[in-house]
């Protein structure tokens, strides 16, 4: 995302949490007073949106100072990722909404990182989808992509992807696949299918990616010997971390996870502040 955007987003953000004032903090806070804040990763996993999390504080106090003290985007056990110096108001009436997001992108940075670990070796790749907290896709895709994961289309518009009730609409698979590529020559193109049968339509009708959606074990076994590499594979629906190392093993080449960024736990940060003299 460019700077402009993250910064409308922070500016939403802090007019969210903030309204008229940190009445609290104006007032038991002296006007003048600096403070040092250092942010502690608390638990495992991988650290993501530190650039969001600065800018929330450049939002309030300009001149703050900021020394990173982990990478983004590497596994980590834990310790301080983040040091700041500035005014303790700001730093303060900051600290949640900062906290917010690194908590949020993080998690879904680390739960992306366990499904890419759980499909090593495998081959298969780990998709996010498009289910994901309003106004905050970009974010949370870049989070995706920092914990090792591929992103799927970013909206409607960069690609095709014929669902249960496009087909139904148009007639069938594979008349949606000819509708589609009239219609969208250039983009990429990937059906839904549910049975075999389906599989075949779309295979037929030339469909370079199919979405196996809700498929068990066997019927994606058979599906990946029926496509016989004429089309790249998606498993799709109900996948947990749990089912993820034998969904991989079925040969599929990408397996999509809505959990990436719907249900993400956050990633277990605190803000320590001491006042400066």
């Amino acid at each position: 995302m460019d700077q402009d955007a993250i910064d409308a987003i922070v500016a939403r953000a802090l007019a969210e949490d903030v309204g008229e004032g940190d009445v609290t903090t104006a007032a038991t806070v002296p006007a003048g007073a600096r403070a040092r804040a250092v942010i502690i990763q608390k638990a495992p996993g991988v650290v993501f949106g530190l650039d969001l999390a600065e800018r929330t504080f450049r939002a309030l106090d300009p001149e703050v100072t900021v020394r990173r003290l982990a990478p983004e985007g590497a596994w980590s056990q834990g310790g301080p990722i983040l040091e700041l110096e500035g005014s303790a108001r700001a730093l303060l009436t900051a600290e949640r909404t900062a906290l917010n997001f690194l908590q949020r992108l993080s998690g879904v940075a680390t739960l992306t990182a366990r499904c890419v670990s759980a499909v090593a070796g495998t081959g298969a790749r780990i998709l996010d989808t498009r289910k994901t907290t309003p106004g905050l896709r970009a974010l949370e895709k870049a989070a995706v992509a920092a914990g090792g994961g591929t992103n799927h289309r970013a909206g409607l518009d960069d690609a095709i992807l014929i669902k249960e009730n496009h087909a139904a609409l148009a007639g069938g698979v594979a008349e949606a696949v000819s509708r589609a590529r009239a219609a969208s020559p250039g983009l990429r193109l990937e059906v839904e299918c549910r049975t075999a049968a389906e599989v075949d339509e779309a295979l037929a009708a030339g469909a370079p990616r199919i979405l196996l959606d809700n498929m068990n074990l066997a019927e994606l076994l058979a599906a990946v010997d029926q496509a016989g590499g004429r089309a790249e594979l998606e498993a799709s629906g109900g996948v947990t971390l749990q089912t993820l190392g034998e969904i991989a093993a079925t040969g599929v080449d990408f397996i999509s996870v809505g959990a990436l960024t719907h249900s993400a736990p956050a990633l277990d940060l605190s803000l320590i502040l001491e006042p400066l003299p």
